[in-house]
């Protein structure tokens, strides 16, 4: 009898032990491993150092993030000569219509430096002529612009400071719209951050991407064919922008923009001896990134992250997973020290469903964010209610029940 008392009593252990400990019992089934960065294969393994360039400042940017992948001098101030119309031709198509019609006044005219021909009194769509600011590179466009989009090239020189200072360019600054003021200056860097920015403009993508065009002009039959003065467009792979500049004392400059696979990289070479040169140094700097900067899954699809407390559900923890692939273009170097900042909540009420958005991760290099994704709810978990318990407790003992009848304790 001492006996059979014992083992309903260890029976009675199990039962209680098994009742209090199912969710720690859950939680730790869920519990995710962390992602090992080690696992990740790259697609190219490149030991290619940084170019020596003769420019004396460059850099590249990746046009997904910003971050910069190359850097000569990035951030010294220098004069920009006409890559200045990059903005020019950015708050025309922001601020104007396309179809408006534009009269060439004779300060427009008169202009000097590179021009596109453009007549005193002549009328022009705003669309057509910004093909003849930024192919033949034209500052009587330039002025043009100006002032139709803000009734004058004082007025609107300000709001092209607002502009560059709103979009993170904050080394820059302008003293006219096409480039020939001495008081015109940037930097290498923030041309990039420029050029980022315009390219995002279908419209601002696709005229620096030409190579010629024939545009209406008054007094011609057939119109005006005039053509992009960007030596990388046809004889760089994936050349597709964005701007040329000369002037005594910027030097030779070049705002160069690639895509290969989909990728588009941002490339700025400012102060070159010749235009040889600068188209040198472009590629050059490019080639090193294309090589050295490989698309790599840094997570594959569905991998289990962090996991969410979740509070009055039938599980303790939610895991948090992410959907498709994520990549990102980082070199070998880079792979071993990317890190990763969760932003998860706390706590999350039960119920939730799988695929609901519950946070993010974010991917960092050195502190820098060079990319994020959203996270997901791994799977559907329901609300657990009092009666549910009950319910449970009920069921394992009946279970228990049945078992001390077949040992013929009961």
């Amino acid at each position: 009898m001492n006996l059979t008392i014992k083992r309903v009593l260890q029976l009675l252990m199990i039962l209680i032990f098994f009742i209090f400990c199912q969710g720690a019992i859950t939680a730790q089934e869920n519990e995710e491993l962390g992602f090992d960065f080690q696992d990740i294969q790259t697609a190219v393994s490149s030991e290619k150092a940084p170019p020596k360039i003769s420019s004396p400042a460059a850099v590249a940017i990746d046009t997904v993030n910003g971050r910069v992948l190359y850097n000569k001098n990035a951030f010294n101030k220098r004069q920009m000569a006409s890559t200045t119309k990059m903005m020019t031709a950015i708050l025309a198509i922001e601020k104007g219509n396309l179809n408006d019609i534009v009269t060439v006044s004779k300060r427009a005219a008169y202009v000097g430096g590179s021009q596109a021909n453009l007549k005193v009194g002549e009328k022009i769509k705003l669309g057509n002529l910004l093909y003849a600011l930024m192919l033949p590179s034209g500052n009587d466009a330039a002025i043009a612009i100006a002032e139709h989009i803000a009734g004058s090239v004082e007025d609107f020189v300000k709001v092209m400071d607002e502009k560059a200072y709103a979009i993170g360019a904050k080394n820059t600054k302008y003293g006219s719209p096409h480039g020939l003021d001495r008081n015109n200056y940037s930097t290498a860097y923030d041309l990039a951050v420029i050029a980022r920015y315009c390219l995002s403009n279908p419209v601002f993508a696709e005229i620096v991407s030409t190579e010629s065009k024939v545009i209406p002009r008054e007094g011609t039959e057939n119109g005006k064919q005039y053509y992009n003065t960007n030596e990388m467009l046809g004889s760089y792979e994936g050349a597709d922008g964005v701007k040329t500049g000369y002037t005594g004392p910027a030097g030779r400059c070049l705002v160069t923009s690639a895509t290969r696979e989909g990728w588009q990289v941002v490339s700025v070479v400012l102060g070159a001896n010749s235009r040889s040169s600068r188209s040198s140094d472009s590629r050059k700097v490019l080639d090193y990134v294309f090589a050295n900067y490989p698309l790599v899954t840094v997570l594959s699809d569905g991998q289990r992250m962090e996991s969410v407390t979740l509070v009055k559900g039938k599980k303790q923890q939610v895991s948090a997973v992410n959907k498709g692939d994520i990549t990102l273009h980082i070199s070998d170097d880079e792979l071993i020290g990317i890190q990763r900042e969760f932003i998860l909540p706390e706590k999350i009420i039960a119920p939730v469903r799988k695929g609901q958005t519950i946070g993010k991760v974010i991917f960092k290099l050195e502190e820098n964010p060079i990319g994020s994704c959203e996270l997901y709810a791994g799977e559907d978990i329901g609300f657990w209610t009092v009666d549910m318990n009950i319910g449970k407790i009920f069921k394992q003992w009946i279970e228990l029940k049945k078992l001390l009848q077949q040992n013929s304790i009961i």
